[in-house]
């Protein structure tokens, strides 16, 4: 891949790989009632897929190829996936446990909302534009289709003090803390806030995360109630 003059620096690999490891561990310390031999399995496949990735890019990110980037979007569908399994097994115990476990599976809620924050998030930062390596070095033109739209790439027109931060203007591009604060307020807010979506792809993870999260919220307050009783 060329350089590209919108974007002279390679985005930092720590934030995405702080954020995978704290999801990991989240997802590790459930509760033994969440089938340990997936946990592991999941936790043990996302720390050997991450060896690779960290070697091929060891700190800023200017590098792929076509296995990492299969790798590095494996591992973040793969913690969808495992997180959405914890999901349904935390809602059948949260309706069908006694109430002398509702502590135990409220702080498993918080744990399955949190993994599934940082693990979305990571879906989208692979996703978006072809994924952060792509994003930082492909000319706009040849960039692949946006799956997000952001509010610095309408600014080009606003009034200077904040045209001046615009895609246009400065190259501006996502890192994963953007998608990682979009993916919080969907999870939150249960509806678009500043970033909207523009794929099926997207809207269909949103919907997803989106309605989880809502099961999830409805859920836990259920438990807390009963437990107020």
């Amino acid at each position: 891949m060329t350089s590209s003059p919108w974007s002279e620096r390679s985005e930092h690999r720590l934030p995405a790989v702080i954020a995978l490891l704290v999801a990991l561990a989240l997802y590790a310390t459930l509760p033994s009632t969440f089938w340990p031999p997936l946990r592991f399995g999941v936790v043990a496949v996302g720390v050997v897929a991450m060896i690779p990735l960290i070697v091929l890019n060891p700190a800023r990110m200017h590098r792929e190829t076509r296995w990492s980037k299969y790798v590095s979007s494996g591992i973040a569908f793969l913690l969808v996936a495992a997180n959405l399994v914890a999901f349904a097994q935390l809602v059948t115990q949260l309706v069908t446990s006694s109430s002398e476990d509702g502590p135990r599976l409220l702080l498993a809620a918080l744990q399955v909302w949190l993994t599934g924050i940082i693990a979305y998030a990571l879906v989208y930062w692979e996703l978006d534009r072809g994924g952060p390596v792509t994003r930082r070095h492909a000319e706009r033109a040849s960039m692949p289709d946006a799956d997000f739209r952001f509010p610095q790439d309408e600014d080009a027109d606003a009034v200077k003090e904040v045209a001046t931060r615009s895609s246009e203007k400065t190259g501006w591009v996502a890192s994963y803390f953007d998608y990682f604060y979009f993916s919080l307020t969907n999870s939150m807010a249960f509806s678009p806030t500043d970033t909207m979506p523009l794929s099926i792809r997207a809207k269909a993870l949103m919907a997803l995360e989106s309605a989880t999260g809502f099961i999830l919220l409805g859920l836990v307050i259920a438990r807390a109630v009963s437990l107020l009783k």
